[in-house]
């Protein structure tokens, strides 16, 4: 057996990544992605690749996204910025332009002129429980 057919092994035996234009729920992925979000305080933030890798990168950021376009009320969706800081709702036509900054910034986020936020300073880490060894 060649290392790349290893490699391959152990591939397929993994979850499938989901990625892209994901429109309906997917095994449970989606409410996890919810109950993140939902715990992120005001006035910070999380990337859509920050929350797909604390959940395994079993959805790829993009696929965290459409978990939040189709989030539940409760879900504090403006809390969720792009790799860069960005706000990336814009470009969405079912959302007014400029909706999820003005929501981030009535909770004291500030932008820069480039329309970006500071990550160092508005980055939400969470703090993951680790599993005690039981002995």
């Amino acid at each position: 057996m060649t290392a790349g057919r290893g490699r391959q092994r152990d591939r397929r035996s993994q979850p499938e990544r989901l990625h892209g234009e994901i429109q309906e729920p997917c095994h449970g992925a989606w409410e996890v992605v919810y109950a993140l979000v939902r715990k992120i305080p005001r006035g910070r933030v999380m990337t859509y690749g920050q929350i797909s890798g604390l959940i395994g990168n079993t959805l790829s950021p993009k696929a965290v996204g459409w978990a939040m376009h189709s989030s539940p009320e409760d879900v504090p969706w403006q809390r969720v910025v792009n790799a860069s800081g960005g706000c990336s709702t814009n470009r969405r036509g079912d959302l007014p332009p400029g909706l999820q900054r003005a929501l981030l910034e009535a909770e004291g986020v500030e932008f820069r002129l480039d329309g970006t936020l500071d990550l160092a300073r508005y980055r939400h880490e969470p703090r993951l429980r680790r599993a005690r060894a039981r002995g």
